[in-house]
């Protein structure tokens, strides 16, 4: 038997909205506005929704998808909470073995717990999204932030934000195979974009890339006869790992402008649904 599909969280927020939009706001749904908005990420936004314990617009709410807009009137435990939020980015330094997923199977862990366990009182509060991806065994620069636009920005092939990366493969490529990355290859999943490609030492590139495919960076090397050994994303974007291994630092917002090229909207709860 097929299983159902399941429902976009769009989707189930869009059909639960009734009332029109005020005027220069945008919709959302409620544990996604409090995960933004710095109040509660949205596993314990769930928590309080199932013990009662948020009320919007002065009744008690317990559905997660329920609609709300920067003039709803929130309550967590009582307190008045508001769903301004403005745009957050941090750049955090992958150590291998994580996984970028919600869970390990393998119980190494995650890229989630092990920034949540390193991140100042005033940022636990919001629901951080990675942008984009890091194999479990390549190290290097992930960012974060509570605003899916971002995500949507820096990781869209038609942005074309930079990713950059240096491997130990093996051998030494010639100025041939070099020559061969910069142009594009053609790859299973169809034809790459041309990358910048160097040698920095005998058996270590730089690989520049403005799409992120599944393993691209470990499948173009391989399909030109040196197989990555490890990998190291340095930058993205305009902006270069600088800070230690298993740490962060928030952006700047002249960062996540220029570095990313991406300029949020003034809006106090973000896009809404769809």
């Amino acid at each position: 038997m097929a299983r159902k599909p399941k429902t976009p969280r769009w989707l189930e927020a869009a059909r639960r909205r009734k009332e029109p939009v005020p005027e220069g706001q945008r919709a959302d749904w409620l544990v996604r506005a409090l995960g933004r908005a710095g109040v509660l990420p949205r596993a314990e936004a769930e928590q309080a929704l199932r013990e009662g314990r948020v009320e919007v617009d002065g009744r008690v709410e317990t559905e997660p998808f329920a609609p709300v807009h920067a003039g709803s009137v929130v309550r967590v435990d009582g307190q008045l909470r508001t769903l301004e939020a403005r745009t957050l980015a941090l750049m955090f330094h992958k150590p291998a073995g994580v996984v970028v997923h919600g869970s390990d199977p393998e119980g190494i862990g995650t890229v989630f717990e092990r920034l949540r366990a390193v991140l100042a009182p005033e940022l636990r509060g919001y629901e951080w999204y990675a942008v984009g991806r890091l194999d479990r065994d390549t190290t290097g620069l992930l960012l974060f932030t509570n605003e899916e636009r971002l995500v949507a920005h820096a990781t869209s092939p038609e942005t074309h934000v930079s990713k950059r990366y240096v491997a130990e493969v093996e051998g030494t490529p010639s100025e041939a195979a070099l020559q061969r990355l910069r142009e594009g290859l053609v790859l299973e999943d169809g034809p790459t974009r041309p990358a910048g490609a160097r040698l920095l030492a005998p058996s270590q590139v730089e690989l520049m890339l403005t799409e992120g495919r599944h393993h691209q960076v470990k499948r173009m090397l391989a399909a030109v006869g040196h197989p990555v050994k490890t990998l190291h994303r340095e930058a993205v974007g305009e902006l270069t790992l600088d800070v230690p291994e298993g740490t962060y630092r928030q952006l700047t917002d002249a960062e996540i402008a220029q570095g990313l090229g991406f300029h949020a909207i003034p809006s106090p709860s973000g896009r809404g649904p769809g």
